[in-house]
């Protein structure tokens, strides 16, 4: 295995990641870190949890001028709570290598006033939404002549039918703005056909594809538990009680009947929060602190607001809906057992849905086992 001297990392950031305790690349940072640093447009698949934001942000952070006061990368990201996720590895991480960075977060739907007024402190690291940085770019309030450099984290995610027009208007954008050719880096745990289609505005870009290995395979435990569908809440609460489970993620897909589940969640004590899209920025950041902080057992989510958190000690997840693919079922199940930890992933079916199990079992190649003490299901014939 390569140090990440060995791949190029300046020094200093060599440094920096030693003082958080990163010593050795992981395996998608040893395959991406020579390429990026060559120049190379990449398109990168990796599961969730090995390390796809230190393997764009360190070619990052290398090639950015902190003597020029001026926007140079921009990380677009689907979701509010990523975005600021990324922004705060991307700030601690300059600060501690001391490159006098300075990193700015430009989400749709907060305050724009204070982010133009925050613009004027010359950031030269954008992240956030593309429907901001393009509105800001049109108001002549963030200028991109010396970006020369997009990257895309989720990019399946923003290259999907609600993302895609949004996302092609930062593209042109830059690429109107800046006289020579962007360095693109596009980063995901799942690649659809079409997100290869729409990343046409790459320039032959190199792709990378690093599948899960044994070792983080085995770290994860994939269960089921049959459950009739209006008992589910009811044996989500059950089970955080007899598993004893130290911090869990609870996934619903529908988010009009999230406060009947909230509610039924906390009924007895039971420390319950949530990440749904009826909460505020600032409460959904609020509960993901009280999450890490230990000060909350169960986090209520959707999908999209989960998508790409880096939460420690995630030690069940459960799908109170099941997952509409395999794709998102790799998400979901991404964010427990992440770097080297070990977890638990629980499915809770309907009689009716358990044909699904099967599905996920024959997309993904594994094995779901019952939750001890449940009933088993009844496999097709």
């Amino acid at each position: 295995m390569s140090t990440f001297k060995e791949l190029g990392v300046a020094d200093a950031l060599t440094a920096a990641l030693a003082k958080q305790g990163v010593t050795e690349p992981t395996p998608i940072q040893e395959q991406a870190l020579p390429r990026l640093f060559a120049g190379a447009n990449l398109i990168a698949q990796a599961p969730t949890g090995t390390g796809k934001t230190l393997a764009y942000l360190l070619p990052v952070l290398q090639r950015l001028d902190s003597s020029l006061p001026q926007a140079q990368a921009i990380v677009l990201a689907p979701t509010y709570e990523l975005a600021m996720q990324i922004a705060g590895v991307a700030r601690e991480l300059a600060q501690a290598a001391g490159l006098g960075i300075r990193v700015q977060g430009l989400i749709g739907g907060a305050n724009i006033g204070r982010q133009v007024e925050s613009l004027k402190k010359k950031p030269q690291l954008i992240v956030g939404s593309a429907g901001r940085i393009a509105e800001l770019s049109r108001m002549h309030k963030l200028k991109l002549a010396q970006v020369n450099t997009l990257v895309l984290d989720e990019c399946d995610r923003l290259l999907d039918d609600q993302n895609l027009n949004t996302v092609v208007d930062v593209v042109q954008l830059l690429q109107k703005a800046h006289p020579t050719p962007l360095q693109y880096m596009l980063f995901s745990a799942t690649l659809t056909k079409k997100a290869h289609e729409r990343a046409s505005f790459l320039d032959n870009p190199e792709k990378i594809h690093i599948e899960e290995s044994a070792a983080e395979l085995g770290a994860r435990e994939n269960l089921y538990q049959i459950v009739p569908f209006r008992a589910k809440i009811e044996m989500v609460r059950r089970l955080a009680r007899r598993l004893q489970v130290k911090r869990g993620l609870v996934f619903i897909n529908r988010t009009y009947d999230a406060e009947r589940t909230l509610m039924k969640l906390r009924y007895d004590g039971l420390s319950v929060d949530s990440l749904l899209g009826t909460r505020g920025k600032q409460q959904r950041q609020q509960a993901i602190a009280r999450f890490k902080a230990g000060k909350t057992r169960l986090l209520l989510s959707t999908d999209l607001a989960a998508r790409g958190l880096d939460i420690p000690d995630v030690d069940y997840v459960f799908n109170l809906d099941l997952p509409e693919s395999a794709q998102v079922y790799l998400h979901r199940a991404g964010r427990t057992a992440r770097a080297g930890r070990r977890g638990t992933v629980i499915l809770l079916a309907d009689i009716k849905e358990a044909y699904k199990l099967e599905q996920l079992e024959k997309h993904l190649g594994i094995h779901l086992k019952k939750v001890p003490g449940g009933p088993k299901r009844k496999k097709k014939k």
